[in-house]
């Protein structure tokens, strides 16, 4: 079972899946509004490097909600 399901994510996404795809869908919207409300082809390079480095930033900033039961069994074991 994947930690979605564990969590209750109605979308079958792990938390830091849903937030990599909010911060992807939110660079990708950057870029549009940018651009004239369209990515042209030769575009697409420079729009793939801007979603990656906001992915990048997603990542260095993510930190996981941690779960009341494991924080409990953490400190038993501690």
């Amino acid at each position: 079972m994947s930690d979605a399901y564990v969590v209750g994510d109605p979308d079958g996404m792990s938390p830091l899946l849903v937030t990599l795809r909010d911060a992807i869908a939110r660079e990708l919207h950057a870029q549009v509004a940018l651009r004239g409300e369209r990515i042209e082809l030769a575009d697409v390079p420079e729009v793939s490097y801007q979603v990656t480095m906001q992915v990048e930033r997603t990542l260095r900033a993510w930190r996981p909600a941690r779960r009341a039961d494991s924080d409990g069994i953490e400190n038993r074991h501690s």
